[in-house]
């Protein structure tokens, strides 16, 4: 679980004659590929080498041309479909695997946390391996001891760290690994999905230290499945997907792009019918958006979805009445969505988050997980949903996301309408709380006789 290398800062690790240009790049990646060759059977390698001029493999292209740069204290999170190329990246970059083409630059020690039991003896103890790893990593014994107390402590293993590694459950194994990496004073960290199988508390305690190591100017490359923590941990992340790179930009920008990646539909939307919207006992034109008509809407929201419905109005209202999205805590939430269907439509879920100003849900529901039963829709239907929610919730600023999708077997949903961060309501200040819940908490004082 736990690879790392140690370099010389002045002496950098390169591949094919790379050469970091500045002293702040502490990762250059340039037009990197990486081939796999696959034999359909054993025999057919050595026939390869008998006769090199004819091919007995079929080529597997893992990663073509990635180009990156890392700076120093930068954390750069990476997102992508299974088998799109974030673990193969991973894995030259720390020197595991060598490219077929291209050139890479490391500048200092990396610790690197790969697949599950990655760099570890299962036949030595906990200790043992601790100390192997220590000595790869070029700490003297002096040095290792003087970590030790740090590592012990971290991983909470106890009487199990003299035990072999073998006997280890997924989550010990992380716990280790995760230990032994962030105490040999990495300049680099490398971690892909390691934290998946974690517990939540050692999650906790494991996100705590990677921003500690973020003050600590330590630069960091994070593979992780959860978008929040991307948004929330990283400073710029990269999309890949079929070994190619598709985005590099603002994390919540890159985790827009793939969830629309994930969710996004593969049905014929050629085939939309125009709707007669004459009859509509309405007061706005379902056929356009009306939602920038409120004061609550938010212009810089995310709309994707393969238009198969269209939301096309909402209204929110606050203890009854009709609000501008200013609110007082505690207020009752109702939000009616109006959504017109260009297609007729089944399995049909329609759902609503709210999230932190930095992009970090709080809450959500939809009328799946709620088991409201949806009826199909035909072409031409106007449908108005209505969302109910208690605003326990503090001081601040807090964006809603509203969305019609359908049920899907095999990719969980597909958007058809996804409007993200569409309406933006605020919370006046009070002063006798503060965080993001209101827990209605209390407090009494007494002195015991």
């Amino acid at each position: 679980m736990v690879l790392q290398m140690s370099s010389n800062q002045a002496n950098p690790n390169t591949y094919m004659g790379s050469v970091v240009a500045s002293n702040d790049v502490v990762i250059q990646v340039n037009d990197l590929h990486k081939c796999y060759q696959s034999y359909p059977k054993p025999i057919h390698r050595l026939w390869q080498s008998f006769m090199p001029k004819r091919r007995f493999y079929q080529e597997f292209w893992a990663l073509k041309g990635i180009d990156l740069t890392v700076h120093k204290g930068e954390t750069v999170g990476i997102v992508g479909k299974n088998g799109s190329g974030k673990s193969t990246l991973l894995q030259v970059i720390a020197g595991i695997l060598q490219p077929t083409k291209g050139s890479f630059t490391t500048k200092g020690r990396i610790s690197a946390l790969l697949e599950l039991g990655a760099g570890f003896n299962p036949e030595f103890t906990g200790m043992e391996n601790a100390r192997l790893n220590a000595s790869i990593m070029g700490l003297t014994r002096e040095e290792f001891h003087d970590k030790l107390p740090d590592i012990v402590e971290f991983c909470g293993l106890g009487d199990f760290l003299h035990r072999p590694v073998k006997t280890y459950s997924s989550g010990m194994y992380v716990r280790l690994a995760f230990a032994v990496a962030i105490n040999m004073n990495p300049d680099i960290l490398i971690v892909d999905e390691a934290l998946a199988v974690g517990d939540v508390r050692f999650q906790r305690q494991c996100f705590r230290r990677i921003e500690q190591l973020k003050e600590q100017g330590v630069s960091i490359l994070f593979v992780t499945h959860s978008t929040e923590s991307v948004i929330k941990y990283c400073d710029r992340a990269i999309m890949l997907d079929d070994g190619e790179l598709k985005l590099t930009g603002s994390p919540k920008e890159v985790v827009q792009a793939y969830l629309e990646l994930m969710f996004g539909s593969e049905k014929d939307t050629d085939a939309l019918v125009k709707v007669d919207v004459e009859n509509y006992k309405v007061e706005f034109d379902p056929s356009i958006d009306n939602c920038p008509k409120q004061a609550s809407y938010n212009s810089g929201e995310h709309r994707w979805g393969d238009s198969r419905a269209k939301i096309c109005y909402y209204e929110i209202f606050q203890n009854g009445a009709a609000s501008n999205g200013l609110m007082q805590r505690g207020d009752q939430l109702v939000i009616r969505m109006w959504s017109l269907f260009e297609q007729d439509v089944d399995n049909l879920i329609y759902g609503i988050t709210v999230k932190t100003n930095d992009g970090n849900a709080i809450y959500g529901t939809n009328s799946r997980a709620l088991e409201v039963e949806t009826p199909a829709q035909r072409a031409g239907d106007l449908v108005v949903v209505e969302f109910r929610l208690k605003l326990n919730l503090l001081a601040g600023d807090y964006f809603i996301s509203l969305g019609v999708a359908q049920d899907h077997d095999v990719k969980d949903n597909i958007a058809i309408d996804r409007r993200y961060d569409l309406i933006h309501v605020h919370i006046r200040e009070t002063l006798d709380a503060f965080g993001i819940a209101d827990l209605e908490g209390d407090l009494s004082i007494t002195l015991e006789d």
